[in-house]
Parts: structure tokens; C-alpha cells; sequence
């Protein structure tokens, strides 16, 4: 407990140093260890190394795809967040979707997502053909979705739906504990 309200006064401390920027390339493995880690927490998936990786460097090579958003404190990144976009004909504007949002256990619930958040919000600002934002979240992350909610972001009416290529693929499931015990 005394080790949590440490931390907690640390992170107030750290508020206004906190340091929002896009991404480089130099970020790609803090990056791609986000994503991987965010993938196994909320959805049990091990992303495949080799494609996580491939698919982090396209992106910062192409910003016309889209954008990442890292987080700094004390020189150390702890959340990132990407970027792509989605023509609305309906709106005749353009959608930023926020995706591959993380943030490290340990600067959870202390702003950092908030912070994110006003920063993507103060970058579309300066761009008029930029309407509006979407995510998508995880059913059981309650959590995420009670952030995403005290955000100002409502839940929508719409149902996702995928459907990938045969042969595409991108990651294993992770092994249970009760799995890793027979093993």
C-alpha cells in the first residue's frame, strides 16, 4: 500500500513534466512491446514478433496511414497510442480512430490516458476537415471503458465486424495458467 501512494504522489509530481509527442522511429520496439503487451492483457494473444514489428515500423514510416503519440515521464516512455483515419461521406470529414491505447500498469488511473487524450484532441483542433474520434474497446474492459467514458467518448450503436484473408496471421493464444502448470 505504502509502495501505491508512493507512486501515486510521484506521478502527480510528474503532471505538468509529463510529455506527449509523436512518435519517431527510434520508438518502434517501446511501441511494439506495447502493443504486444496490450494484446496479451485484454485479449490473451501473443502478437507474432515478426508482424507486430513489420506493421509498427510501416506506419511510422508512412504518415500518411497514420500517427503514434508516445507518452514521456522522466525521460522514460509510458503510454503510447496510434492514430489512423476513416473518411465520413456522412460528415464530409475525416475520423481519427484511436487504437493500440497503453498504458503501464504502473501510471494507470493517474491521468496519463486523459492527458493523451486532450493532446489528439488539441492536434485535430488545427485541422478543419478532422470531425470527430472513435475507438474501439474490448467488451470485458470495463476499465478502459469507464476511461474512454469520463473522456467524453459515448458508446456507439454499432457492432463490429472482421473478416480477414485466409492464411493471415498475426498471433497465438496465450497459454493458461492451468496450460503452463502440465507443461
Amino acid at each position: 500500500m505504502a509502495g501505491r501512494i508512493q507512486r501515486a504522489a510521484k506521478i502527480r509530481r510528474m503532471g505538468n513534466r509529463l510529455r506527449i509527442r509523436r512518435a519517431a522511429r527510434r520508438d518502434a520496439a517501446t511501441l511494439i512491446g506495447f502493443n504486444r503487451a496490450m494484446a496479451l492483457e485484454t485479449e490473451g494473444k501473443v502478437l507474432t514478433p515478426q508482424v507486430i514489428g513489420a506493421g509498427v515500423r510501416h506506419l511510422l514510416r508512412h504518415s500518411e496511414l497514420g500517427f503514434y503519440l508516445v507518452a514521456e515521464a522522466g525521460g522514460k516512455a509510458i503510454a503510447g497510442l496510434m492514430i489512423t483515419t476513416e473518411w465520413s461521406d456522412w460528415r464530409n470529414g475525416e475520423l481519427w480512430w484511436i487504437q493500440s491505447v497503453y498504458v503501464r500498469p504502473e501510471y494507470r488511473r493517474h491521468g496519463v490516458y486523459r492527458r493523451l487524450y486532450r493532446h489528439v484532441q488539441a492536434l485535430a483542433a488545427g485541422k478543419r476537415g478532422v470531425c470527430g474520434f472513435r475507438l474501439y474497446v474490448e467488451q470485458g474492459n470495463r476499465r478502459a471503458q469507464a476511461t474512454y467514458r469520463a473522456s467524453g467518448m459515448k458508446r456507439t450503436h454499432y457492432l463490429m465486424y472482421e473478416h480477414l484473408k485466409p492464411g493471415v496471421r498475426f498471433y497465438t493464444a496465450a497459454r493458461t495458467r492451468s496450460q503452463r502448470r502440465t507443461s
